[in-house]
């Protein structure tokens, strides 16, 4: 696998950077995170026209740009970096790789185009109540009926489920057990049955919903009960993603927290001269660059269909959580009094760093399955 960038991959980060540089701030965040739709809609439509960002990894036959993981992975850091509030994860990865992975030729023309051109903004229902995700822990049921398939349930912590407009549902048909009957359905965002609740969480820059579903009507993508695999596709990619978000805002931390070390003054002399300092700035460097080299190493994996992405993934998932809860945690410590505060920006990374730690499986989690599938091919 390839571990560096090409020039071009390297201009299109400058390119990225310095769109959202330009276009987005703090400031932003701040005022988004207080809102309940939780996104700017002029900045999505720059996001879409000037950058066709949502069309990365939509192939062209769909009309999208038909980039690979790597360049998705390059657009989630410098998005982590900026901790943007968009709806872009929640449309552009897991919607739309979901659809990719699960669909039939029928299914990509009919939901891809839309999505990848920004008109309309997809999410993935896969969270139960309970925490659940994984195939063998889906509990919603679909029950077949002579006007389709219904849908019954409750979904919680759907990112921007409160406002998508296609929501890809994972649910098992009825009377099936385990990886068995898993299906994904398309519902629309108004459809009769469906109510969606806005929820309180600790990170208002990313918005979830719980999504209550009574005999609400969905269309199956792809074969109805063969979708375990392409949802396990799909939660590894979302893994990798997330991991690069997280590297993204791992890093920045860090930057920040150098930066403050190297203009505060205490007791007549810059506390980034202090060794104490040092040690914790340079143990820091060490944890985020390991983290990237996991997280690009399981893009590169993704984009070169490796038999053991998914545990790249899971090696990426756990490593970047550590390190953006290590660095987010040390840089308001380093920042002193005034990073405890509300009016320091870094509280909102922090926030950020704790939820998606526990996104898609905790570092735990992730690091028993590497455990429990590690290979020597590795």
């Amino acid at each position: 696998m390839r571990f560096s960038f090409s020039d071009e991959q390297q201009q299109f980060r400058d390119i990225v950077n310095r769109f959202l540089n330009a276009k987005y701030s703090t400031v932003d965040a701040r005022r988004l995170l207080e809102t309940d739709r939780g996104f700017d809609d002029a900045l999505w439509r720059d996001l879409t026209h000037d950058l066709g960002l949502p069309a990365l990894v939509v192939p062209e036959e769909y009309g999208g740009q038909g980039f690979g993981w790597v360049e998705m992975g390059i657009v989630m850091e410098e998005m982590g970096r900026v901790l943007l509030c968009s709806p872009y994860y929640s449309s552009a990865v897991l919607a739309c790789s979901a659809i990719l992975n699960a669909g039939s030729e029928d299914d990509k023309q009919r939901l891809l185009p839309d999505l990848a051109n920004g008109s309309a903004r997809g999410c993935l229902a896969v969270f139960e109540p309970g925490g659940s995700w994984t195939p063998d822990g889906i509990a919603m049921v679909a029950r077949d009926s002579a006007d389709g398939y219904l849908l019954s349930g409750t979904k919680s912590f759907v990112i921007d489920g409160h406002t998508a407009d296609t929501i890809i549902v994972v649910a098992r048909l009825e009377g099936t057990v385990g990886d068995v009957g898993i299906t994904l359905f398309e519902v629309v965002g108004v459809a009769a049955g469906l109510t969606r609740k806005l929820l309180k969480t600790i990170d208002g820059t990313r918005k979830h919903a719980r999504l209550t579903l009574v005999d609400v009507p969905g269309r199956p993508i792809g074969v109805p009960g063969e979708g375990a695999v392409a949802l396990n596709v799909t939660l590894d990619q979302a893994s990798v993603a997330l991991a690069n978000e997280m590297v993204g805002g791992a890093e920045h931390m860090l930057y920040s927290a150098v930066e403050y070390a190297g203009a505060r003054r205490q007791f007549g002399r810059l506390i980034g001269s202090f060794q104490a300092i040092k040690h914790k700035c340079a143990d820091l460097l060490l944890e985020v660059e390991l983290a990237k080299s996991a997280a690009y190493g399981a893009a590169s994996a993704l984009a070169e269909n490796h038999p053991q992405a998914g545990v790249l993934a899971s090696m990426a998932k756990c490593s970047a959580a550590d390190a953006f809860m290590r660095a987010a945690a040390d840089c308001i410590q380093i920042h002193g009094g005034i990073g405890f505060t509300w009016d320091h920006d870094t509280h909102l990374w922090f926030k950020r760093a704790k939820c998606s730690e526990v996104l898609f499986g905790d570092p735990n989690w992730h690091r028993e399955r590497v455990a429990l599938n590690w290979s020597d091919d590795l």
